[in-house]
This record gives structure tokens, C-alpha cells and sequence, in this order.
């Protein structure tokens, strides 16, 4: 998969705060950087267990949110390992706040990615992160709430498809109001240090 290049994936990102944070002016250090940013909202798709699964089912806790597919051939199974390495890092030093925390992969290509590949996919990054898929139209509904940019298109030599799309791991609070994006093209330990930050 070719993830977007970094300038563009911030143009995107800024272009799609602008609304709720007038730009991309820094913050004050005590204020996250999403702050009254419009992302997130109404979500409801099916998790790895066929269950329905709604945003309401996750009220109370913080929440990582990667936007990904089960075929990508390189960056998605590398940014969740790194997610679930920030995890179990927490859960050893921190365990109540790391219980706090509920890590969710939701797939850009519902087509392929049923509930039983789901299941069999994110069991290899961490025993408590979530992967949820639903309808073509659901799975659009949630990447536009979300600010995450995908497309379809071929993949070379003519073997399927492959699907681009944006590359950001999102941290919303027990409210479900968005806090940060976590650094996760640095690794675990950014990863462990950002929640660290903003987890209560």
C-alpha cells in the first residue's frame, strides 16, 4: 500500500480541522491539540464477533482509532504492532490506566475484511483492540467522520486491488471528543509517552 506522503496527509488533516480549530495554530501545552476539532461522532459497524457495535459501547473509555485493511501489505501491520507494543507497555507499569484505553481498528475495505477475518487479523496485535467493518456505505460514513481519506484502485501486475488511505491513529476521550494524533511512525514508546500525556 502506498500510504500518503506526509505533506499531503497534513494538508488533508489541516483541511479537515479547519472548521472546528480555525487552522492549525499551535496550542497552549496544557490544551489538546485536537481540541474542538470536528472528528469522530455516530458510529455504528459490526466488530469481530458479528455483534453491532456503536460509539455508545466505548463511552467512559479513551479510545485509539486507526483506519486501516487486513491486506495492507506493510504500513497498517506495523503502526498496530506499534499500538499494541504503547499497550502492553501501559498495561505493565500503569495497568487501571491502561484499562482504561480501548484500541479500535476500524478496516477501509469492508469487501474483504468480514468479521471472522477481523478477528483473526487483530488477535495478532493486542487481545483487547477491536477491528470493526459494516457496509461500503457505513465503513465512508465513518472515515468522513473521522477525517480519513481512502481509495480503491488496482494493485500492480493486475493481482486485485490494494486501497490508499490516510495514515493516523487518533486519541479520543472518555467523552469522545478527539485530544491528540499519536506519533505512531516513531514507535512504542511515543506512542506510551503521548497517552501517557493525556490519559487521566
Amino acid at each position: 500500500m502506498n500510504e500518503i506522503a506526509r505533506p499531503r496527509l497534513s494538508m488533508l488533516l489541516c483541511l479537515g480541522l479547519a472548521l472546528g480549530l480555525g487552522g492549525c495554530s499551535a496550542e497552549s501545552p496544557e490544551a489538546p491539540p485536537l481540541q474542538g476539532a470536528r472528528l469522530g461522532g455516530p458510529l455504528t459497524l459490526t466488530d469481530q464477533n458479528g455483534r453491532r457495535t456503536s460509539e455508545a459501547d466505548f463511552a467512559g473509555r479513551y479510545r485509539i482509532v486507526y483506519f486501516g485493511f487486513t491486506f495492507c501489505p506493510d504500513v497498517c501491520p506495523v503502526d498496530l504492532q506499534q499500538i499494541g507494543q504503547a499497550m502492553r507497555q501501559i498495561e505493565k507499569t500503569d495497568p487501571a490506566i491502561a484499562a482504561t484505553i480501548q484500541p479500535i481498528f476500524v478496516t477501509v475495505d469492508p469487501e474483504r475484511d468480514t468479521p471472522a477475518v477481523l478477528k483473526q487479523y487483530v488477535a495478532a496485535f493486542h487481545p483487547r483492540l477491536i477491528g470493526l467493518t459494516g457496509r461500503t456505505d457505513e465503513i465512508a460514513r465513518a472515515a468522513k467522520a473521522y477525517g480519513v481519506y481512502y481509495t480503491k484502485r488496482e494493485a500492480d501486475a493486475g493481482n486485485g486491488y490494494v486501497v490508499d488511505h490516510s495514515r493516523v491513529a487518533l486519541l479520543f476521550g472518555p467523552d469522545g471528543a478527539p485530544i491528540a494524533i499519536l506519533p505512531h511512525e516513531k514507535g512504542a514508546d511515543a506512542i506510551t509517552a503521548e497517552l501517557r500525556r493525556w490519559v487521566a
